[in-house]
């Protein structure tokens, strides 16, 4: 049944059209970082085998998904089906750790004739699915502790799943999820702490723990001595006394758990002063912060040291640490990447004329370093209409998402947008050398079947619901 509300011809085609321009554009790029040595001729029944003729095999299933989705999926099926359909991705990602096969250190993908198939890209699909069904359930009490919680636990679990296997590129970007439950009403204080926690989990990356809690001691200090009455200022002296104090006995290498121990007992005295007039929501507000970014840096260093392999932690230090990193080593792909997209100048090399890309320089350039292959062939021109169209297709989804009746849909929208966001902005930064490599894809243009299958899935979904904004019920 179409039910009520549904409206045949009201297909938003602008983000059709800019899905369409991405995804022609990567099967040129994945066919110009693969065009076999000039003087080979290829036959159409080789091509087929080649990475384009792969990814472009992938394109003909996800258009047959898409007509799927429009002719005969009734929306009912994804509203009713959210939680189901989460569970099943669940359940693929635990079977994908046990069965799946090991591609570069992680084991990720069932395999079969020769194709691979990525279950944490359909996890993304099935948890965007859950949290709009959870989010127009409690939306309207998401800043209760039991309800915000329930929230997190459904984007966290697929995260951790996806993090053992190891796969730390796909396990960050549910974390964009945030971005759905801000907009539906979570407290900005919550991003504020999603921010500090992501800083704590770089400085605890960068940092030995007992330095971390030597620095953070010393902040929450400053801060409590800093918000006292005027008339009591010299307790803000003493509180600024306390950190040069602690800064100059490390200066001297004096055992730093000792200087940790003389920071506590301080940091207990201003905190108790602060409680005892009746300022108890900042001392615990303070020691909340302290507590929880001393855990969160615990938690990196440890990951980072004893769950990541060597050359996961290397991406790390190629991005955090450069000064100590071998060129020919972890920093040699980035280092490939800044150079494609510099020769790229400002129009380009043309297609098929890149350097760089048609000697293979930059290793998965036809993958997670697409976007230099496009830098190099389309110069800044191309790169820039990439983007802008990344961008006019984000912002589709906005409007899409805000002329909703439903919370169900905006919800499910704003999920598709938080997670394009982390791709594009991690990926072409990591191609750039600002982000850690990291190994997300740019959707609908690097080679990657499941990726592509899945956004469009995504989209498709997205476009079914949208014909029936009129419908309330």
């Amino acid at each position: 049944m179409l039910g009520s509300g549904y409206n045949k011809s009201s297909i938003d085609y602008p983000l059709v059209f800019g899905y369409a321009f991405l995804v022609v554009l990567g099967l040129m790029m994945i066919h110009s970082a693969g065009r076999p040595p000039e003087g080979y001729e290829e036959d159409l029944a080789e091509m087929l085998f080649t990475p384009v003729g792969k990814q472009f095999i992938w394109f003909i299933i996800s258009m047959g998904a898409w007509f799927f989705i429009n002719h005969f999926a009734d929306r009912q099926l994804w509203i009713v089906g959210a939680y189901p359909i989460y569970a099943i991705t669940l359940i693929l990602l635990v079977l994908v750790a046990l069965l799946g096969k090991e591609i570069n250190g992680a084991r990720s993908w069932f395999s079969l004739a020769g194709f691979t198939f990525q279950p944490s890209e359909l996890a993304k699909f099935g948890t965007c699915l859950a949290m709009a069904a959870y989010l127009s359930q409690w939306g309207e009490k998401i800043n209760k502790l039991s309800v915000m919680l329930g929230g997190v636990a459904l984007w966290a679990v697929p995260s951790v799943l996806i993090l053992g296997q190891p796969d730390l590129g796909s396990a960050v970007v549910f974390s964009s999820f945030l971005l759905v439950m801000y907009r539906e009403g979570l407290s900005p204080l919550l991003l504020v702490f999603g921010f500090f926690t992501i800083g704590m989990f770089i400085l605890g990356i960068l940092q030995a723990p007992p330095i971390l809690m030597v620095g953070l001691l010393c902040i929450a200090l400053f801060v409590l001595g800093l918000l006292v009455p005027r008339r009591k200022r010299w307790w803000t002296l003493g509180a600024a006394c306390f950190t040069a104090a602690a800064i100059v006995l490390y200066l001297m290498e004096i055992p730093v758990w000792g200087i940790i121990l003389g920071l506590t007992l301080v940091f207990g005295v201003y905190a108790a002063y602060h409680t005892l007039r009746q300022n108890g929501r900042l001392a615990a507000l303070v020691s909340g912060a302290l507590i929880w970014g001393c855990l969160v840096g615990f938690a990196a260093n440890f990951t980072f040291f004893n769950v990541l392999r060597p050359h996961q932690q290397d991406r790390f230090n190629a991005w955090l640490r450069p000064e100590g990193m071998d060129s020919q080593g972890a920093l040699y792909n980035v280092l490939q990447s800044k150079l494609a997209i510099a020769a790229g100048g400002l129009k380009g090399k043309g297609l098929w004329g890149g350097t760089m890309t048609r000697f293979d320089y930059v290793p998965a350039q036809n993958t997670d370093f697409i976007f230099c292959t496009i830098a190099e062939e389309q110069g800044f021109l191309g790169s820039t209409v990439v983007i802008l169209t990344f961008l006019f297709l984000m912002w589709r989804i906005s409007q899409i998402a805000e002329r909703q009746k439903r919370p169900f849909v905006r919800a499910y929208a704003y999920g598709i947008l938080g997670i394009l966001l982390i791709h594009v902005v991690v990926n072409i930064g990591m191609t750039m050398g600002v982000m850690p490599v990291i190994g997300i894809p740019l959707p609908f243009m690097s080679k990657g079947g499941s990726s592509l299958l899945c956004f469009t899935i995504m989209l498709a979904v997205l476009l079914k619901l949208d014909k029936h904004r009129e419908a309330v019920g």
